[in-house]
């Protein structure tokens, strides 16, 4: 067989039960989209080559997870020469952050990013130490703004985005516009320095210059640094796979921030079945699509957001609107799942139903399910 009839990657397993991460090798055949894994520790074949639902061409490139009968794969390595070569030419990476200037922007920002082609890999909402800030921005430490910088960044939420399209740098900082926002204004006014940011400093995005800084601003970002859910006042919200795959989540976490909701966590999540059953088992025997639900949340990236307001899980609700789109559509057009649920399964989002299940949603999806555990 041809090295041409097929593509390679090297994956990583978390495997739970015994707690280690397990490496394979992930082969994908374009022509009929089927995949064969082989275990590179056993040596020896995982998986028969198979089509496996729900995994495409598509959902090629680093970083990203791989639901693989309710196993999560995450694509770490080109396997051969011939993949790296072709998918470095087709999807580069790059990183992007919201600086905290641009917070009440969050959604509108994401939403931007989508319309102009790049797919979104890793997100997630954090604060920056000033010692964080500082090896953020320590290719910029000898120059006079190195410390208003640094001030400001670490002054309250930013949020950090691996960035996959191709030719993603030079996309993405033209995307943003200059760094200075008065220059940024006149030539290119429809950037997003033009549209959100201030000044120099507060020019609400900031956006890595080469593949070396994106790689290492990126793994400050995803890889050291812990962001804890506050956990009072609170309420979770899941915007689930299909939300995201067709565009929605920005929109969605802008409605959010506009009607008055604080942000105080978010990231996205890969989660695998069984941590799906344990996440909505209180919905088990209860909703007849409950099968269907756990494999609409495991078929691809979910967001999880903490919000926080007073009464906050009723007042959550009630923006979400009824479970049924239809009836939402009907009844409570202005909601969210009115506005952006297809059925009772795909119904954009999930939200806290029980006061009581507030805190103990968001410690699940923050401090167990979070990646950060798996790329320490």
């Amino acid at each position: 067989m041809s090295v041409l009839e097929r593509f390679c990657f090297v994956t990583e397993y978390y495997d739970s039960y015994a707690t280690i991460v397990r490496k394979f090798q992930l082969f994908f055949y374009p022509k009929d989209n089927s995949i064969e894994i082989y275990d590179i520790k056993n040596k020896k074949i995982f998986l028969k080559r198979c089509v496996v639902p729900g995994v495409s061409f598509k959902d090629l490139y680093l970083g990203n997870d791989i639901n693989i009968y309710s196993r999560l794969h995450k694509l770490v390595e080109y396997g051969d020469d011939y993949t790296k070569n072709y998918f470095e030419e087709i999807r580069s990476n790059t990183f992007g952050l919201i600086k905290p200037d641009a917070y009440l922007n969050i959604g509108k920002i994401i939403d931007f990013i989508y319309q102009n082609g790049f797919n979104i890999s890793r997100l997630k909402l954090c604060k920056l130490s000033l010692e964080d800030a500082s090896l953020f921005y320590n290719n910029i430490q000898n120059q006079p703004l190195f410390q208003p910088m640094i001030n400001f960044i670490s002054s309250d939420y930013v949020v950090g985005m691996d960035l996959v399209k191709k030719n993603a740098i030079k996309d993405w900082l033209n995307v943003i516009g200059p760094e200075d926002v008065d220059i940024a204004k006149n030539n290119n006014p429809n950037s997003l320095r033009a549209v959100f940011g201030t000044d120099k400093i507060k020019n609400a995005i900031h956006g890595s210059l080469t593949s070396s800084d994106a790689k290492r601003e990126s793994s400050l970002i995803f890889n050291k640094i812990r962001h804890q859910p506050i956990l009072n006042n609170n309420s979770c919200v899941v915007i689930k796979p299909h939300a995201i795959s067709e565009g929605n989540a920005g929109k969605i976490i802008d409605i959010l921030l506009t009607e008055g909701f604080e942000i105080s966590s978010m990231e996205m999540l890969y989660i695998d079945k069984v941590q799906a059953e344990e996440f909505f088992e209180i919905y088990k025997g209860v909703l007849p699509e409950y099968s269907q639900m756990i494999d609409s949340v495991v078929c691809g990236p979910i967001i999880a957001i903490e919000v926080r307001q007073n009464d906050c899980v009723n007042k959550m609700r009630a923006l979400a609107g009824p479970h049924d789109p239809d009836i939402a559509k009907a009844l409570r057009p202005n909601t969210i799942r009115a506005k952006f649920g297809n059925n009772c399964v795909y119904n954009a989002i999930h939200c806290t139903d029980l006061e009581e299940d507030a805190v103990i949603e968001c410690d699940y999806l923050f401090n167990k399910v979070s990646s950060f555990k798996f790329n320490e």
